[in-house]
């Protein structure tokens, strides 16, 4: 017979079997700073414009080539409490900024080894908190001194160019100069006079094949799509957008009809047809001339289209489907109800096109004063793209915070190393066990 040997009696007795209870200081904090240690020497290697690409499998078996810390970090799936905050932190900068993940990251794992340190010197875990405070204190004083330039005009292709290029850099470096002008290009024609710069009006759509090079910016939607009827290209646009389907409206009960001759089964189907071609041309009467739907698209809706010159387009997402009605300013409806001029959308064009091998549909503004801009990226590979697309994303953001703050302070480390000289100094002026985190 085994034996059964109970719990200590306390907290312990309270958790799971297999759980484990650590306190104080050598085995709690220094077990937490170890933790986020490894986290930070993970994405250590990937930082700035020599760092390596990483291989990273999900849950899913998906694979993602990337130096960009905030997609290692969302599919990365760590366990550590401790850990969890500083990738917390972590996403937090990239909502808030869009860029810099890796260097909090990599800042946070620093602090921390610097901290432990400290802390087996035998200060507080009070006193070193108190030190790191002050000393974030005297930096945010200490950082506009270290200003050395200011954007003066970001509608101008070429400045903001300028300005997103050392952002490119250390995600895509030999390409920085190509994609900032497309990155430059797409956020100033969508940048309003009234200075509210949204990072979404700003999409990208990836099409296999052909090189980097090919990449280019139309004003307006692309969508790799194909139309659904005969009518490919239309100028001067008027476009009417249902959230429902194309099709007639039918009831969720069922019924049951009695046919008692010939006639009436010929007959039988007439009335259907009638009052689509009804609704196909009241939609064409008022003035539409391409219909976008969120749903099914009916064969004889279809058909009706054909004859009244109608394009129709579907798109099954809703995002795309909010985000074409931002773009050509018009409403979605509910139902398949003729639009009235204010809740049609206008475009100069909209038409079918063949990118590589891949069908798409453009809704095209010729002035540069759309409200989404869209670049059309090119590559060999799905993953190579992907990673094109999260260098603009941190090109975009660039430019969404040079909107709200336009001063710039050197790079490649130079305002950190002058901080640190700074801090240094005045922390030796300071009294007290907290100045020594200095």
């Amino acid at each position: 017979m085994a034996m059964h040997v109970p719990k200590a009696p306390g907290f312990a007795q309270m958790l799971k079997d297999g759980a484990k209870h650590y306190s104080g200081l050598e085995e709690a904090v220094f077990r937490n700073i170890q933790a986020c240690k490894e986290l930070a020497q993970t994405t250590r290697t990937a930082y700035g414009p020599n760092g390596m690409n990483k291989m990273v499998i999900n849950h899913l078996e998906k694979l993602f080539v990337t130096n960009d810390a905030a997609t290692i970090l969302r599919e990365l799936e760590v366990q550590h409490p401790a850990a969890k905050m500083v990738v917390m932190a972590s996403h937090m900068q990239e909502q808030e900024v869009g860029d810099g993940t890796n260097f909090v990251l990599v800042f946070a794992g620093a602090l921390l080894e610097l901290a432990e340190e400290l802390l087996r010197m035998g200060l507080s875990v009070s006193e070193v908190i108190e030190g790191y405070e002050l000393a974030m204190k005297k930096s945010l004083e200490l950082l506009p001194e270290c200003v050395c330039a200011s954007a003066k005009n970001l509608h101008d292709v070429e400045e903001a160019t300028a300005m997103i290029r050392p952002a490119i850099m250390s995600k895509q470096y030999g390409n920085e100069d190509f994609l900032a002008n497309l990155i430059a290009q797409a956020c100033v024609s969508i940048f309003p006079e009234s200075g509210n710069f949204s990072v979404d009006n700003v999409r990208v759509c990836k099409i296999l094949g052909c090189g980097l090079t090919s990449s280019s910016v139309l004003h307006g939607m692309v969508f790799k799509k194909e139309t659904e009827g005969d009518v490919t290209s239309i100028k001067d646009a008027r476009i009417a957008v249902f959230s429902c389907p194309f099709d007639c409206m039918v009831t969720e009960t069922k019924g049951t009809v009695l046919i008692n001759n010939a006639e009436e089964l010929l007959n039988f189907s007439k009335g259907e047809e009638d009052m689509m071609e009804a609704q196909v041309k009241s939609i064409a009467e008022a003035g539409a001339n391409v219909v976008v739907t969120g749903g099914k698209v009916a064969d004889m809706a279809l058909h009706y289209a054909n004859k009244y010159k109608l394009m129709v387009v579907r798109l099954n997402s809703k995002w795309d489907l909010r985000r074409l009605c931002k773009t050509v300013g018009a409403v979605a409806l509910p139902r398949l109800t003729p639009p009235t001029p204010e809740e049609m959308g206008h475009c100069d064009s909209v038409y079918l096109d063949e990118v590589g091998d891949t069908q798409v549909v453009v809704f095209k503004h010729e002035k540069e004063d759309g409200a989404i801009s869209t670049l059309v990226i090119r590559g060999s590979t799905d993953n190579r793209m992907d990673d094109i697309e999260r260098a603009i994303d941190d090109g975009v953001n660039t430019f969404k915070v040079l909107v709200r703050d336009k001063r710039l302070v050197p790079g490649a480390g130079a305002t950190e190393i002058e901080l640190a000289r700074q801090i240094t100094s005045y922390g030796e002026s300071c009294p007290g066990l907290g100045a020594v985190s200095y």
